[in-house]
């Protein structure tokens, strides 16, 4: 059976392979270890195997790794749906948010960020695709929320992150994520962040300009949602 370490080799080969056929620069894309529903001795093997970024979609389990982790110098990301009752402890508690949505979030995130922690990273989460069953802010009411967003005293905006609607097409995968390669040059902001690609389509999506590609299954297996 494969080890955490032996996928972490395998998914930093496709990114290396994926950027060099898109003629980027290397190095341009960088893993987001997606750990939800994983134990935090998956990323504390996955620490030891040089990553350093982890991806959470559930706070109280996000909280409670943390703790556990602690003697780690890990990044956290966000990267779930965002209630307002949980924009404290993620101001207070996250490096970076890849999935807001809605300006009431942002401001309450830009409040409650404390004043000893660098601004928090912000990307727009958009759904490129209209699915019903997705979040994100709509292409239209996208250039409004990244100017009011990009205002915000405590935040960062970074660019925009994306989960188009799933296929094996690939392109269909290339229009999807092309169209959120777009949206961001039509804003006309300093962004320098495409969140986007999973495990089953990051080729595409660092063809079409992805920064980050946010990769759980192919790192850690399928994820248990039975755990406690």
């Amino acid at each position: 059976m494969s080890t955490i370490a032996d996928n972490i080799l395998d998914v930093s080969s496709r990114i290396h392979a994926a950027t060099l056929a898109a003629n980027r620069a290397e190095n341009s894309v960088q893993l987001l270890a997606v750990s939800k529903t994983k134990p935090a001795q998956a990323l504390r093997d996955a620490y030891a195997a040089g990553l350093r970024d982890f991806g959470e979609n559930y706070l109280q389990e996000a909280l409670g790794k943390q703790l556990e982790l602690a003697d780690l110098p890990l990044i956290w990301h966000f990267i779930g749906p965002i209630q307002s009752n949980k924009t404290r402890a993620i101001a207070e508690h996250f490096d970076w948010v890849h999935s807001v949505d809605r300006l009431k979030i942002a401001q309450r995130l830009s409040e409650q960020r404390p004043a000893d922690l660098p601004p928090l990273n912000i990307c727009i989460q958009v759904n490129v695709s209209g699915e019903a069953s997705k979040s994100g802010c709509t292409p239209a009411d996208l250039p409004a929320l990244a100017n009011a967003i990009s205002a915000l005293p405590r935040l960062t905006l970074r660019g925009l992150m994306a989960i188009p609607e799933p296929t094996e097409d690939r392109a269909a995968q290339d229009a999807a994520f092309a169209a959120v390669q777009r949206l961001q040059a039509s804003l006309n902001l300093p962004l320098d962040t495409l969140s986007m690609g999973m495990s089953h389509d990051l080729e595409s999506a660092i063809a079409q300009g992805a920064t980050w590609v946010r990769i759980g299954t192919a790192l850690f297996g399928a994820r248990d949602y039975d755990r406690p």
